[in-house]
């Protein structure tokens, strides 16, 4: 029993390192952080609902993680294939258009969210 948790312990530190990572490697994970933040600063100071907390939470869960695959498969590209490859940059093409994806989707679910909020301070 002891093991297996020491295991479970050692996977969660592979999981921070791999967020550290992401952080100081990415510049639009800054961003990413930068917005997550403003969210839930605003969604406190407007006291949002729980429901209305459930979408914020999806919102932000679904660029974050979709920044870290996307993080994920340019690093393993570039180290499969360091030489150029048009195959290579259209999975990193196509791995950073679903991170767009993600993020006007977000962007979307915050509009809906924060309006009534918003209307309802007018």
């Amino acid at each position: 029993m002891l093991k297996y948790l020491s295991v479970r312990v050692k996977s969660f530190g592979y999981a921070w390192a791999g967020l550290v990572f992401l952080l100081k490697s990415e510049p639009h994970a800054r961003i990413h952080l930068l917005a997550t933040t403003l969210v839930v600063i605003a969604a406190i100071a407007l006291n949002v609902t729980g429901q209305d907390w459930l979408w914020l939470t999806l919102a932000i869960t679904l660029v974050w993680t979709f920044e870290a695959l996307n993080t994920a498969i340019e690093h393993l590209c570039d180290a499969v294939s360091p030489e150029h490859s048009e195959s290579v940059k259209r999975a990193k093409d196509l791995a950073a258009g679903a991170v767009l994806i993600a993020a006007i989707a977000a962007a979307i679910i915050g509009i809906a969210v924060f309006i009534p909020y918003i209307r309802a301070l007018i």
